[in-house]
């Protein structure tokens, strides 16, 4: 069979401003197929090489593939699916497959509006795609489909949702095959060098409300430490990597093991710098450690410290205090890396008071650098139910990190924009002048340099949290968020959506179902259409 992986061409101005990033499902899944037999892989990054629909479809028509599959976080939901209509218009033999986190709990709404995607496949990919490209190979899918478990499609109208399969037990039995990604395109540009987003551990034992990372993997497991170093050798030697970020949610949570790895790193000395996400708490843990960790050359620690007021911390079920904040981002820096906070802004109770809160947080625990997120709403989180019919705004290309999606009681959504932009112009206009030019730390001060060159490329191009939407009039400065408006709902509407179509709500509990599309509830009139709910 021949297979072809595309990447949506999808684009929001939140994390592309350090570079492009290469996918890594593409190395994982990609690899499990290779490893079982599927070597005719063929991959098309839609997204680092902006390939547009008509270039897309060009591209397919010449590879002729037998199977197309793509990938969906939320906001790139609506760009996937057009890519595998595309898909479906070029050569209507060929199966359409999706994957990723949207679609794993949002399957009922993604067939609902995407009817040509043939399969979907829900959590962890890696072993469902090998037996479901085995039956599709074998010509046994249509007879056995409802046996393979973590799978989703549509038969005779009725929305089939498989059991779900169970975690992956042994992350050391993936096989990624990191040849398949056109490498001289991903380049961090801090540091001037490629980048990979590698796996060492998957999933999350936390349960903050607003995330679901954690229902996606369900289980906490790592890799055994030398064997994933395995895997960053191969990646610096054989693909010139001179930097990566771990793309788990908790890497530091097995300290055992994260400590194994730090020490491998050093032993193999390998040229290479990385980052990481993590908890504040860890951090605090692990005081003695942090110079082990710069040593095997970590340099970036984002930290979750996602609010300026503990009332936000607890709602979010953080279980962290502003204190330890504070006290986290100080042994970051004593250790010699860089510190990076993150805020959470954009909820139902923000107000310009609260926006200039977290400056002043930011101001007073003084991490190397901030980053300001507004609150996105995942339709499978928990925040979100209990926001209910606040969440007026279902237009899924926008829940990007950069765009107001909750209306707050106290102010306008281009409030809100602009006193983030505000935040952003004062903290990283005093680290420009008053604290990069000075670290005494000679690669602390090139990369925080190199991270300020990007801030300043990307807000010249306007790419910056997407400046492209503000607009300079008379009285001032207004944005235009873009909101597709038939995807924009009063909450009476959505009060009636959700009693008129159930069945499009998020499976959160990998439970399965079998609603029916055909037998469905009337939908509402065309006033109140039901793209997403």
């Amino acid at each position: 069979m021949k297979l072809v992986f595309v990447q949506p061409n999808y684009h929001a101005g939140g994390a592309e401003i350090a570079g492009n990033w290469p996918p890594g499902w593409v190395a994982y899944i990609g690899g499990a197929l290779k490893h079982a037999g599927f070597t005719d892989i063929t991959f098309v990054d839609a997204m680092t090489n902006h390939i547009d629909d008509e270039s897309l479809r060009r591209r397919l028509a010449e590879l002729r593939p037998d199977a197309v599959l793509a990938t969906a976080i939320t906001p790139m939901i609506y760009q996937a699916q057009r890519t595998l209509e595309i898909a479906r218009e070029v050569n209507p033999a060929a199966h359409t497959i999706l994957g990723g986190i949207h679609p794993t709990f949002m399957y009922q709404q993604v067939f609902s509006e995407a009817p040509w995607i043939d399969y979907i496949v829900r959590g962890e990919g890696e072993e469902i795609i090998v037996e479901l490209m085995q039956h599709l190979r074998d010509g046994t899918a249509q007879a056995t489909r409802q046996d393979i478990r973590g799978i989703a499609y549509v038969d005779k109208g009725n929305v089939v949702a498989t059991a779900a399969r169970p975690p992956i037990a042994d992350l050391d039995a993936l096989t990624p095959d990191w040849s398949l990604l056109e490498w001289d395109k991903y380049i961090y540009i801090p540091l001037n060098c490629r980048v990979a987003v590698p796996n060492f551990a998957r999933g999350c034992p936390f349960t903050c409300r607003f995330c679901s990372q954690w229902k996606f993997w369900r289980k906490y497991r790592t890799r055994d430490p030398k064997k994933f170093v395995d895997e960053i050798e191969t990646l610096v030697r054989q693909h010139n990597v001179g930097f990566f970020i771990l793309a788990d949610e908790e890497p530091t949570i097995h300290k055992k093991k994260f400590v194994a790895l730090c020490e491998e790193l050093i032993a193999r000395n390998l040229p290479v710098h990385w980052g990481i996400n993590t908890r504040v708490t860890d951090i605090l843990r692990d005081e003695k450690e942090l110079p082990l960790y710069r040593k095997a050359g970590l340099v970036h620690v984002s930290l979750g410290t996602e609010a300026a007021a503990q009332l936000k911390l607890d709602r979010f079920r953080k279980q962290t205090t502003l204190e330890q904040n504070k006290r986290a981002i100080r042994l970051i820096k004593e250790a010699g890396m860089v510190a990076e906070a993150q805020f959470i802004i954009g909820l139902e109770n923000e107000t310009k008071e609260t926006i200039e809160e977290t400056y002043k947080y930011s101001q007073d625990w003084q991490p190397d650098m901030a980053n300001w997120n507004m609150y996105t709403p995942w339709p499978f989180a928990e925040l979100f139910q209990e926001l209910g019919d606040r969440v007026e705004v279902r237009d899924y290309a926008k829940y990007n990190f950069v765009t107001p999606i909750i209306q707050p009681d106290d102010m306008t959504r281009d409030e809100v924009l602009k006193g983030v932009l505000r935040n952003y112009a004062r903290f990283y206009a005093k680290k420009a002048f008053l604290s990069y030019p000075w670290q005494k730390d000679p690669f602390k001060r090139r990369y925080l340099r190199g991270c300020l060159r990007a801030f300043a490329k990307t807000t010249a191009t306007k790419k910056f949290y997407d400046l492209e939407r503000l607009k300079f009039t008379g009285s001032g400065v207004e944005a235009d968020f873009g909101f597709d408006e038939k995807r924009v709902f009063t909450r009476s509407q959505l009060r009636t959506l959700s009693e008129a179509r159930p069945e499009l709500a998020a499976d959160v509990d990998f439970s399965g179902s079998v609603p029916v599309l055909g037998h469905a509830p009337p939908r509402p009139q065309e006033d109140e259409p039901v793209r997403a709910c």
